[in-house]
């Protein structure tokens, strides 16, 4: 067969198999489609059919078919990052700067530290979880922040199904969500930080700077129609400056949307791309993702890491939030449902972590315990969280604010 006939079958198999698998089964309660996908992705790669049945798999995944796959999935996320930079409120952020800094600090603190520990435990166990050219603190501070990530795109899909994405609470959550973002981004920056093309950085910086400067007062005067255009030229734009200069390319995709206004976008027209991106393009992502997957250290040991990662996640997140209520005078039952819908991981740790399999610091092995535990911890979500939000919301005080909340108490 031709290699434009092998690429259509592969996306077939993309396409059909995880759908159907998660319309006959009815799990869409427990397994939101796009964590079907990822499974999927893990399934039809290297590691279980492909051990399986190596014909197959050498015969539909051949190198040039995969290379296509790959350019689509480069792209797919890039514009999945881009939109998530995009929503970031900083300015309502602001305006809530204490309640917020202080529960995304302990959100994303907690399980970090949690999550470096539980790394370190694994290389004292085995030198096989470092990537080739990955140094200790690298590995460390990555898984670490593995464990702290929250998905935000797929925390707004969560908000979305719960009814509350709108709602003060769901405003909330985001919120804090937001602000967690912007360091996932900025420690990732830290670990990539590349001394032999520091003067490339250096330049990056500068120039990202002076050309957000001129975007940003350009882009409110453009017709819709064209701000959407000229906002993907932007995103290609900055995507090939952040990787050209050795940091990565998804830092310049969040970074070309953290400084661009959602308000200059249409929301309904925002909510359909995002939602016909996932659709349409996202599940490539996730079964290139599944084809990095590796088990050389022994099935055993790769589940044993990612429950351990798991403890540290959702344990991490919970306590976190568990503290902040404390501080915040939340009312009973707030900081766990918070927690654990913060702690979604799926789409923006899997991303984290495919650079960091990229960039070699951390192995597939490593890779695929952090695969297996953002599965885990986003099954979770829905299922915990959702008998939680229905004793809140009986409470009227509910949808306030805490400050105000607490005034009226």
């Amino acid at each position: 067969m031709s290699t434009t006939e092998v690429f259509l079958i592969a996306l077939l198999i993309i396409f059909s198999i995880p759908y159907l698998v998660w319309r006959i089964a009815r799990i869409d309660y427990y397994v939101p489609l796009v964590v079907m996908q990822i499974i999927g992705g893990v399934v039809l790669g290297p590691g279980v059919i492909g051990a399986a049945f190596p014909d197959y798999y050498s015969f539909v995944f051949r190198p040039e078919v995969v290379a296509a796959l790959n350019g689509i999935a480069w792209w797919g996320v890039m514009i999945f990052v881009w939109i998530a930079g995009l929503e970031l409120d900083l300015r309502h952020a602001w305006r809530h700067r204490y309640e917020t800094g202080v529960t995304s600090g302990l959100a994303l603190m907690v399980p970090l530290v949690l999550g470096c520990v539980a790394a370190l435990v694994l290389l004292s166990l085995d030198d096989g979880w470092r990537g080739p050219l990955g140094e200790d603190w690298q590995v460390v501070l990555g898984i670490g922040m593995a464990c702290a990530v929250t998905a935000l795109p797929i925390l707004v899909l969560f908000l979305e199904k719960l009814a509350i994405l709108r709602e003060p609470l769901g405003q909330r959550i985001l919120r804090y969500a937001s602000l967690d973002d912007i360091a996932i981004w900025g420690v990732l920056a830290l670990i990539l930080l590349d001394w032999d093309r520091i003067g490339r950085q250096a330049m990056f910086i500068m120039a990202f700077v002076a050309a957000a400067w001129l975007v940003r007062r350009v882009v409110p005067r453009l017709a819709e129609r064209d701000r959407w255009y000229g906002a993907l030229v932007w995103l290609a734009a900055c995507g090939f400056a952040a990787d050209w200069c050795g940091l990565h390319f998804m830092v310049g995709a969040f970074l070309a949307g953290a400084v661009l206004d959602a308000e200059w976008f249409d929301r309904e027209r925002m909510d359909l791309f995002r939602d016909h991106v996932l659709l349409a393009v996202m599940p490539v992502f996730f079964l290139s993702t599944g084809l990095k997957t590796q088990w050389d250290v022994g099935g055993i040991a790769v589940f044993g890491a990612a429950a351990l990662l798991l403890i540290a996640s959702v344990g991490g997140k919970l306590l976190g939030l568990w503290c902040a209520g404390r501080v915040l005078k939340w009312r009973k039952g707030e900081a766990t449902l918070i927690g654990w819908l913060l702690q979604t991981k799926a789409l923006i740790m899997i991303i984290f972590a495919n650079i960091l399999l990229d960039r070699q610091i951390i192995s597939p092995e490593s890779f695929t315990a952090l695969l297996l535990m953002a599965i885990a911890s986003t099954m979770l979500s829905i299922p915990l969280a959702a008998p939680k939000l229905r004793l809140l919301m009986a409470d009227p005080g509910a949808a306030r604010e805490p400050a105000e909340a607490n005034r009226h108490r």
